[in-house]
């Protein structure tokens, strides 16, 4: 039986699961959170909309009870709390960096064998946290953050092409957030190269705001988004349990590709049911390498953050 469990029952955490029931794509869903009854109302949500919706898979939910998720072959953490007013940067990741440990300590107790996915932020550094606490192999260990923002990518695309978002294929790379690295070399509509359909100065204004499209959604309503980084976790975890081998950009511990070693950025891979089955490296031009460059040292540097705040 397939199991993939959701900790954190939060707007992403219970999208994902959402996702990941009415698609099938799991036959057990677990969902975890800190909070009495949050999980297990949601899961129970969840389960009661099988009818309406006509899907099999079956959510349950858990109050910090970690049992119920062992054996799972695929987790997703979701779990941390957003920045704060009077919160520095180092503060959120101190806190958030606690709790993503005392998951994974809890996540491979149970499930030693999971193929872990992280989504709560900050990204990169919360992967880098997984990891290392983890001890499991950097295939097995990934983030969720380029699926997502190709996502706006195209989503902005295909409403400056008044076209199908289908038809719009693309790779990101480098860290989530403003210094992440747009590609439109490897950007295509349809088989069409992008430079060829749309102008390079509007091209441009797209790229900036999908760089900045998670500040986007804060100004609007106030909090992060969910719907988007929810189906996009669920997608990773399709890929993984169905062994689809679809390639995605997904953070990974780089270990030489790119010229670059010991640090977690974006970079196109192959998904499938052993995790990460390849990195592929691009033949990145001087400006483009230059620009992963540039998010490379950003990532580091929140890496340093955490590395100083652990030797405290």
């Amino acid at each position: 039986m397939t199991k993939v469990t959701v900790v954190g029952a939060g707007n992403v955490g219970a999208t994902c699961a959402d996702v990941l029931a009415y698609r099938e794509i799991a036959e057990e869903i677990v969902l975890v959170d800190i909070k009495e009854g949050i999980a297990e109302g949601k899961a129970l949500d969840i389960w009661q909309k099988a009818p309406i919706n006509q899907y099999d898979s079956r959510t349950v939910g858990s109050t910090n009870d970690y049992s119920k998720t062992a054996n799972s072959d695929v987790v997703v953490i979701t779990s941390g709390l957003p920045r704060k007013p009077g919160m520095t940067r180092d503060d959120l990741i101190e806190t958030n960096a606690g709790i993503v440990k005392s998951v994974t300590e809890n996540v491979v107790k149970y499930s030693p064998n999971a193929i872990i996915i992280v989504v709560s932020n900050p990204l990169d550094v919360m992967t880098y946290q997984a990891h290392i606490t983890s001890k499991l192999p950097r295939t097995k260990v990934m983030g969720m953050a380029g699926i997502l923002d190709t996502a706006r990518y195209r989503a902005f695309l295909a409403d400056e092409l008044n076209i199908s978002s289908k038809e719009i294929q693309a790779i990101l790379m480098g860290g989530h957030g403003d210094t992440m690295v747009p590609l439109p070399r490897y950007t295509t509509v349809a088989g069409i190269p992008v430079t060829e359909l749309v102008a390079k100065d509007k091209l441009d204004a797209i790229i900036e705001r999908t760089k900045f499209g998670g500040g986007e959604l804060v100004k609007l309503m106030g909090t992060s988004a969910w719907y988007a980084p929810g189906s996009a976790a669920a997608q990773m975890v399709e890929s993984i349990v169905k062994n689809q081998r679809r390639v995605f950009p997904v953070c990974i511990k780089l270990d030489g590709e790119y010229g670059i070693d010991d640090c977690y950025l974006g970079v196109p891979v192959i998904l499938g049911k052993n995790g990460i089955e390849q990195v592929i490296e691009l033949d990145l031009n001087a400006e483009e390498k230059a620009l992963l460059e540039v998010s490379r040292g950003h990532v580091k540097e929140v890496m340093n953050v955490l590395d100083k705040l652990s030797a405290k």
